[in-house]
């Protein structure tokens, strides 16, 4: 059963950080600096580099990793130390901490699914209705849905060779310009290409690269954490990683993370078969560990005090005044992005998820999930391996 975070300060009652863990956030930043970007700090150690790749494992906790050496011993053998995503801990969220440097109050990308004023709940993923599945593009242009400059661009702008090696699919995404946008896209179709153009990008003097693998969180997804599909797709990964490692040029650097890691669900409530939690409840955005709730035009107390009644010490239910303060989203929240906080905010603690068994029939299905605030969803690796 994953542990909870522990913090000592008095307004942090149900402990939900980890503020002596540096944050997703610094991996770019740090890694620019190394590069001799201004206006960056290393504040993660980088050190001076010639060329910084950063390789984003999705799904890639820490705890998983160390429960299975067997499976990694190249990455556990990597200088390593532990990062905290933020919450919510969730790949939108993630991407969005690495290609703008900030946390989710700042970047507005707070949840897998959250309401944006007017257009309803938005798929930060696929970019569509949460409702009904309509493309949300033209209504939601994701410049505008996340106009701050990237750390893609702001390096391009230096001068600094500035490429993202993803999966082809997602050159054109709105997730990819409303986070990526300002880097080079080479597009991958699997581990022998993402290993072979991140060494290609590493290979150009003062070039920073972002490479990201995506398979691992879905094998945790659909078959759960630390079953034998996954650990066979982590000894891939761990195989990546070495192919890497092995070709880093002189000066060069690899530092891989993780945009959340994830635990296996087994409690449930449906939410939808529960009147009490609909009740006052205009619409319900998040994920089955990280749910944001809607509420009807002064019914906002009324459905607060429903959910923490009927959730209990299942899950961490928070006002949006309440969670802004304990700085979940982080120590700034702009206006902006402060009305896509629900008005309820549940995190879920232990093994319990909350599903919507009917309108959300493939995601409520998975056995593996990711969101909300204990170590095994929050914590991640920060593995450093240095070309010499």
């Amino acid at each position: 059963m994953p542990s909870i975070i522990a913090a000592g300060d008095p307004k942090w009652e149900a402990g939900v950080v980890l503020t002596e863990h540096p944050h997703l956030s610094q991996v770019v930043p740090s890694a620019l600096a190394a590069l001799g970007v201004g206006g960056f700090t290393d504040t993660l150690g980088f050190g001076e580099a010639s060329a910084v790749c950063v390789l984003l494992v999705d799904g890639l906790g820490w705890e998983l990793l160390k429960a299975h050496p067997e499976d990694a011993p190249v990455l556990n053998e990597l200088r390593s130390s532990q990062l905290r995503v933020g919450y919510p801990s969730t790949t939108a969220a993630g991407l969005a901490a690495i290609g703008t440097g900030l946390s989710s109050g700042e970047h507005g990308m707070v949840g897998y699914t959250f309401e944006v004023p007017g257009a309803g709940v938005l798929n930060a993923l696929r970019w569509c209705s949460h409702d009904d599945g309509g493309d949300l593009r033209g209504a939601l242009p994701p410049e505008e849905v996340q106009p701050l400059p990237t750390t893609f661009a702001r390096a391009a702008a230096a001068g600094v060779r500035t490429s993202v090696v993803s999966e082809a699919k997602f050159a054109d995404s709105a997730l990819t310009h409303a986070v990526q946008r300002g880097a080079r896209y080479r597009g991958v179709h699997a581990l022998g290409d993402l290993a072979a153009r991140t060494l290609d990008a590493l290979g150009e003097p003062r070039s920073f690269c972002y490479s990201y693998h995506s398979e691992l969180d879905f094998l945790g997804h659909v078959y759960g954490p630390g079953s034998t599909a996954w650990r066979m797709q982590l000894r891939q990964v761990d195989r990546l990683v070495e192919s890497i490692v092995e070709e880093l040029p002189p000066g060069a650097m690899l530092a891989v993370v993780a945009d959340h890691g994830m635990v296996l669900i087994d409690e449930k409530i449906d939410i939808d078969e529960t009147p009490e939690l609909l009740a006052g409840v205009r619409a319900i955005g998040g994920e089955t560990r990280a749910r944001h709730v809607y509420a009807e035009e002064g019914a906002e107390a009324e459905v607060l005090a429903a959910w923490r009644e009927i959730l209990g010490d299942r899950a961490w239910v928070y006002s949006r005044e309440e969670a802004i303060e304990r700085e979940l989203f982080g120590t700034s929240v702009s206006d902006r992005v402060r009305p896509r906080i629900g008005n309820v905010v549940a995190a879920a603690k232990d093994s319990f998820g909350m599903v919507r068994e009917l309108a959300e029939a493939v995601e409520s299905s998975l056995l593996g999930q990711h969101g909300s605030l204990t170590t095994a969803e929050q914590l991640v690796p920060f593995a450093v391996a240095s070309g010499h």
